[in-house]
């Protein structure tokens, strides 16, 4: 239902209507979560916090596509991906992108929520029921899921099914934001600024970690003032920025030098992607592999690595109107529609690394 908006007015001026949503329960309660799948997703939130508070040494490994654009795509990559997941499980903790709300520089395609059928005609409902659908599907395959959180309020109609969330680059220094991660019940990462400022995101970690009160939406659809208990499980992550990379040795020596002053147990995560590598998917797995050898030779502040990959390498222009003009035809099946991806059979590879890696970290360890 489309609510029309009556003039002369002195409030929205440039509103040109309100669409009508369904609450987060109606819609959650059209696919609601099993008693197995809420258990995969608490045990899953449970084993990444672990590894980020440092009693559980493996390495959280969040690997998927740049962006869900194509449903089916997506689970066919998640079928590939849970077999890799279970032999590297002794070493990795495997966690699949599934990423529905992309933020634009300027302008662009916002994801599958937003614009579900690629064709500027936003139908937001079906976007929202469609986020829900591939989560679960990716739930059933026994992965842990992975997103960012963009909208304040659209979490709540499909986070029940995510196990590690991010904050993006453009919103980690967002008041709104720091106060969603507050309340949210997962381990929440927390990228350095576009420019690669280090500092915003470590205040967004602290901000995140302390009750708030504001102002948001209950699960009934109702205004409301949320009140949230605060969320220890927040943690840095490194993508580079304007000013460089700063993934290399020396940059993540400097970092846990600087969260050192503020905990005895200094974890972060490493995005390979972005500036990290320049969003070159071929540079992306030259970083991961040096970011392999820091593990390897001892570096146990490195609890986590987000990759880029879908099934073909590489990134393919979208443009609505041709899709439009072709009945939606004309994409290269999984293949990137946003920032370029590595190729599955690469993942798999550098993914075998970084689980050789950890085995090697891990053994220098108990030498010691």
């Amino acid at each position: 239902m489309t609510t029309a908006v009556r003039y002369p007015s002195t409030s929205n001026r440039r509103v040109l209507a309100f669409h009508d949503l369904p609450s987060p329960e109606e819609v959650q309660a059209r696919a609601p979560l099993t008693p197995e799948q809420e258990q995969r997703v608490e045990r899953d939130r449970q084993e990444i916090a672990d590894v980020f508070r440092g009693e559980d040494d493996r390495l959280v490994v969040v690997v998927g596509p740049c962006s869900i654009h194509d449903p089916e795509a997506a689970i066919d990559y998640a079928r590939r991906l849970a077999p890799l997941a279970e032999t590297l499980a002794e070493n990795l903790k495997i966690v699949m992108r599934v990423y529905f709300e992309k933020p634009r520089t300027t302008i662009g395609w916002k994801g599958l929520i937003n614009d579900p059928h690629l064709d500027g005609s936003y139908d937001i409902n079906h976007g929202l029921e469609l986020a829900r659908e591939v989560l679960r599907e990716v739930v059933n395959l026994n992965l842990p899921t992975a997103a960012e959180f963009l909208e304040p309020n659209s979490p709540q109609y499909w986070a029940d099914l995510v196990a590690w969330g991010a904050i993006g680059a453009r919103t980690t220094e967002s008041q709104v934001h720091r106060q969603l991660a507050s309340g949210m019940s997962m381990p929440i990462g927390f990228k350095n600024g576009t420019d690669g400022n280090l500092q915003v995101a470590m205040d967004a970690v602290s901000a995140a970690s302390q009750p708030h009160f504001f102002f948001g939406t209950s699960d009934g659809g109702r205004p409301a003032v949320v009140e949230t208990a605060g969320n220890e499980n927040c943690h840095v992550i490194l993508r580079g920025g304007t000013s460089g990379p700063n993934a290399d040795a020396e940059s993540v020596a400097g970092v846990v030098e600087k969260l050192a002053e503020r905990t005895d147990t200094p974890r972060l995560m490493i995005d390979v992607s972005h500036a990290n590598s320049g969003k070159d998917h071929v540079r992306q797995a030259e970083v991961t592999r040096d970011v392999a050898r820091q593990i390897a030779d001892g570096n146990h502040a490195i609890a986590g690595v987000m990759m880029e990959s879908f099934l073909v390498g590489g990134a393919q222009d979208l443009d609505p109107a041709k899709l439009r003009r072709n009945g939606g035809e004309g994409l290269v099946y999984g293949q990137s529609v946003t920032d370029a991806c590595m190729d599955i059979g690469t993942t798999a590879e550098l993914l075998s690394e970084l689980a050789a890696a950890v085995r090697t970290r891990r053994a220098g360890q108990a030498l010691d």
